[in-house]
């Protein structure tokens, strides 16, 4: 099968499609023939082992030393259950799935074996297989996160990042929740954000809302510190009392197949609509890559596979 490998860390240019064996699920795996994956932030994170220097040598330890352990990157995916092992018996050859597994790896490719009971689940009704692999990595990091910051009715949420993979879910899912969201992004993606049901948003090329006298009740900071965001010490001068500040850069999430239902839900309902900025190719996976790294997409980036 055709796959995109690691050959070492770097940059796009160490991404080379090659073919492999294609894997066979163990009893309690499904096959799935990837339709989609998507080349996130974390992706490009490790690839390009973007870490702080204390945290290299962990880093190297976890992932690999001279490259990553696991070359064929990608975390989520879409695609169609073609095999089952033995002692499955959730889902079937033909079930239409989409899945969440950052610590396996292996979606940049035409097949991946997952555990069935892993975050895992089919996609949501009258969604294309590019749609459902545009939910699962922004919209399970955004659920974590605004839980942890105490998300609930009422409450006065400011997603920094607003147009991002995770910042577009947490726009949408604080809503759902009945708070009352500022999202700040660039100027060009106002509209989109303000699409998606924010109160109020703010260009942050044109104005500091760590400068203003408006206070939230959390502050998400929905992009990587390499990405400069405000400081910690800015964000916390705008929290109200009893506020709180969270960034994606803090705490591993939870990620839960509960969750993944719920999304699925809410996507089936319309409450939560998936965004997609491009679509490559899977053989132009290093070229998805270099877009991504620029960390100005809006939404996701879509691999097309097959």
């Amino acid at each position: 099968m055709k796959a995109v490998v690691a050959t070492a860390y770097g940059g796009p240019e160490v991404l080379q499609v090659r073919d492999i064996q294609k894997p066979t699920p163990k009893d309690h795996e499904i096959l799935i023939k990837i339709h989609a994956t998507a080349v996130t932030s974390s992706d490009s994170v490790v690839l390009g082992l973007k870490v702080s220097a204390p945290m290299r040598i962990p880093a190297r330890l976890m992932l690999g030393i001279t490259r990553p352990r696991k070359s064929v990157l990608g975390m989520v995916l879409a695609g169609e259950v073609e095999a089952v092992g033995k002692a499955v018996t959730r889902h079937g050859p033909g079930d239409r799935v989409f899945a969440f597994e950052p610590f396996a790896f292996g979606a940049y490719a035409e097949y991946k074996c997952l555990r069935e009971g892993g975050v895992l689940t089919t996609i949501p009704s009258g969604m294309t297989y590019a749609q459902a692999a545009a939910i699962p990595y922004g919209g399970l990091l955004a659920l974590d996160f605004l839980r942890k910051g105490g998300i609930r009715a009422g409450r006065r949420v400011l997603v920094y990042g607003a147009s991002g993979a995770v910042g577009t879910s947490a726009v949408q899912l604080a809503r759902h929740f009945g708070a009352e969201v500022t999202g700040v992004c660039s100027g060009a993606n106002v509209e989109l954000v303000r699409s998606l049901g924010a109160d109020a948003v703010i260009d942050y090329t044109k104005e500091d809302f760590t400068t203003k006298d408006r206070l939230y009740d959390l502050v998400l900071i929905a992009i990587g510190n390499r990405l400069g965001p405000p400081s910690e010490a800015d964000c916390r001068r705008v929290l109200a009392p009893g506020g709180k500040y969270v960034s994606v850069d803090r705490g591993r999430p939870k990620l839960l197949l509960e969750d993944l239902l719920l999304l699925k839900e809410l996507a089936e309902a319309g409450t939560l609509k998936p965004v997609i900025d491009r679509s490559y190719p899977l053989e132009q996976t290093a070229e998805a890559h270099r877009y991504v790294d620029q960390g100005h997409k809006k939404g996701n980036v879509i691999i097309t596979v097959g």
